[in-house]
């Protein structure tokens, strides 16, 4: 095994350094950039959930041991059940979310892809179908929590979470937009009959968008667990991205990967693993070969000069924002 393997927060759950989102392998559409290349345009179910079971077979391997889904994530938790039913390993932990209704119907241009709804019907309608599907799930969490859902304030949703919780699941927020560190801080104070309901976050965070890194600290240091997702920024650190933009940055970039003799997507990954309130960093890759270099940069040291160089490429939060939510579906 590869991959450090230590305890998310104060859960008690034990997940590696690493681990797989099921964004991109569940569904036919998503927004990372090259995502029908990557899929080779095959669509079939059948197709598609011998892929995702190659690549969770290749995680597992490598020493992956936490795996990522939610109900909007198309066929993802459906896909991931046939995968754990053939295996006999008892060292996973397996996170879910609720909140978005997969709206698609496996197209990949569709109108609305994905709704967000923050009510005590979705929850308890998709915490039945998760849980059903997902025997092996021990941390679930409310999917891209914002003060707009009101999801926050909603105290039958927050009641019912505690009593998941007292059942002995974990639960998690996960947070994106341009407040994702305000949602947090937010949510780090929510208690249900004195008790803290969070147990864990999961936030955005790589090296254009690091705003919400400070936060992400502080409930590190309260015994929260922290999951990183986007640390690619949706393909943007990768060579895949040709904005205009994006030439000054890829050329220190450039740069670093020659020194370092690495991959863009490694140095980008490695920059993440090397904040030490970062307990698991996900990938979201649906290839392969890109899994593999993804989880190559667990062995990548940068030095405090490099860290601080790559620090220097933060982009405006909003502009960083704006762009993602311009991101095709493809």
């Amino acid at each position: 095994m590869s991959l450090a393997i230590k305890e998310l927060g104060n859960t008690g759950l034990q997940v590696s350094q690493m681990g797989l989102g099921l964004a991109a392998l569940g569904r036919p559409g998503y927004i990372n950039l090259g995502h029908g290349e990557d899929l080779a345009h095959d669509y079939v179910v059948d197709a598609m959930e011998g892929r995702t079971h190659r690549m969770l077979d290749l995680a597992y391997e490598k020493g992956v041991r936490y795996f990522d889904a939610a109900r909007s994530y198309g066929r993802a938790e459906k896909f991931l059940r046939s995968w754990l039913e053939k295996q006999a390993a008892t060292d996973i932990v397996v996170g879910s979310k609720w909140g978005y209704i997969y709206t698609a119907e496996w197209q990949i241009e569709a109108d609305k892809h994905e709704i967000k709804r923050h009510t005590l019907e979705v929850l308890n309608k998709q915490w039945e179908k998760s849980s059903k599907l997902l025997p092996w799930l021990k941390l679930y969490q409310i999917h891209s929590a914002t003060f707009e859902s009101g999801v926050l304030e909603n105290t039958e949703v927050l009641s019912r979470l505690a009593e998941l919780k007292a059942e002995g699941v974990a639960i998690g927020v996960s947070v994106s937009g341009p407040r994702q560190a305000e949602v947090i801080e937010a949510a780090m104070l929510e208690r249900v009959d004195g008790v803290h309901l969070f147990d864990s976050v999961q936030a955005t965070y790589n090296i254009l968008e690091p705003s919400v890194g400070p936060v992400l600290q502080q409930v590190a240091e309260v015994g929260l667990g922290v999951i990183v997702k986007e640390a690619l920024a949706n393909g943007r650190l990768t060579p895949r991205n040709r904005r205009e933009g994006f030439v000054e940055t890829k050329a220190v970039l450039e740069e670093m990967m020659q020194e370092l003799n690495i991959q863009m997507d490694m140095l980008a990954l490695a920059y993440v693993l090397h904040q030490p309130w970062a307990q698991v960093v996900l990938s979201g890759a649906a290839v392969e070969t890109h899994l593999k270099s993804n989880l190559a940069a667990a062995r990548v040291e940068l030095s405090k000069e490099q860290l601080e160089r790559l620090a220097t490429l933060t982009q405006n939060v909003k502009a960083y924002w704006t762009i993602r939510q311009e991101l095709a579906w493809n």
